[in-house]
């Protein structure tokens, strides 16, 4: 197939869950039973006093999906949001797709379910819609808070035991259980996806992986359309404000931080349609098939992320968006602000070391 066509056939692809349903959804099952919305409300780094509001803002300008983690110490917020949302009598928790993800520091066998039993009090529900193993490696816990354990030298002590395809099979259970409806991976490589998907009863339904104009995954994304995983972007606008916040918890900064929201061409195609150049850059993505969760804890902005279903990039505007892939030197998280994440066996980004 050409890439043409290839480009075609996502189109037609896209086009088919623009019109067929009108919350715009992707299925993750052969049945069409596991619905998730294409654009979600991401809630990294978003703090737990104002993460609530981005939720119910959310919420009112018509997303159902709302992606969180253990490791972002929100879920409490966000269980007492939908609480919220629930007696204001707007809906239900059946109308709303909830994701969150299994920590690093809970990435064995015999602490999985422990930790999403965790995730689920404090999200105040009784099923989840999709479950993550959020990191391919794992770290030793401070039993008393559930951070990870460090050495002297602020290095994190790696569990180098851990086994991800036993992990998996423990989330199966939990599906067979009917406590998951779906379940997936986030920030693994093509090798470890690859050995879950091979070991694998039930199948991983989505990887969660960073994605943006500069970091664009080819690779893996065509991976995943052949192994018919979803693939959703994290950080899709380039995660600004990033850099601050690796530089303050972790004493860890990058050079040259990318602004790809105002780059010369985004800046053009956004003009050329009256939208923003964050709406551009989702829009991008999506007519690629990708799945987002852009963050955001601004009302406008919110609002903003998921009005982007009237109008279409032209071929030659998703040419040169296509064309702004740096590859890996684009990479913005490769995780060595976990001090010595990179000695752990199942770092997923060998070419990064």
């Amino acid at each position: 197939m050409t890439v043409l066509s290839t480009r075609k056939f996502i189109k037609f692809i896209f086009r088919k869950i623009h019109l067929r349903n009108k919350m715009k959804v992707i299925p993750l099952d052969t049945e069409g039973k596991i619905q998730m919305p294409v654009i979600g409300l991401g809630t990294w780094r978003a703090k737990p006093e104002e993460v609530q509001n981005a939720v119910l803002a959310a919420l009112e300008n018509g997303y159902k999906h709302i992606d969180t983690a253990f490791n972002y110490n929100n879920e409490d917020a966000i269980g007492e949001a939908l609480q919220r949302f629930y007696a204001s009598g707007k809906g239900k928790r059946e109308d709303l797709f909830i994701t969150t993800k299994l920590p690093h520091v809970g990435n064995r066998p015999s602490e999985a379910e422990k930790f999403l039993k965790m995730s689920m009090e404090k999200l105040q529900v009784s099923y989840l819609d999709l479950y993550l193993i959020h990191m391919p490696f794992s770290f030793f816990y401070n039993g008393s808070d559930y951070t990870p354990l460090q050495n002297e030298d602020g290095s994190f002590q790696l569990d180098t035991n851990n086994d991800i395809v036993g992990t998996w099979k423990v989330l199966e259970e939990q599906v067979k259980k009917g406590t998951i409806k779906a379940i997936g991976l986030s920030n693994f490589n093509a090798e470890q996806i690859q050995r879950i998907y091979d070991a694998a009863e039930i199948k991983p339904s989505v990887l969660q992986i960073e994605v943006h104009a500069y970091c664009q995954q080819r690779e893996l994304t065509e991976l995943c359309k052949k192994l018919n995983i979803t693939v959703t972007a994290y950080s899709p606008l380039g995660s600004p404000g990033a850099n601050n916040h690796f530089s303050s918890k972790y004493n860890y900064s990058l050079d040259n931080f990318p602004d790809i929201l105002g780059h010369p061409v985004v800046k053009e195609i956004s003009e050329n349609h009256g939208k923003s150049t964050g709406q551009v850059l989702l829009r991008h993505h999506l007519q690629h098939g990708i799945t987002v969760i852009p963050k955001s804890s601004n009302s406008e902005r919110i609002k903003q992320n998921i009005d982007v279903f009237d109008f279409e990039l032209s071929e030659e505007e998703m040419e040169k968006l296509d064309s702004l892939d740096k590859g890996e030197e684009g990479r913005i998280f490769d995780f060595k602000f976990f001090k010595g994440a990179e000695n752990h066996p199942e770092y997923p980004f060998k070419n990064r070391l």
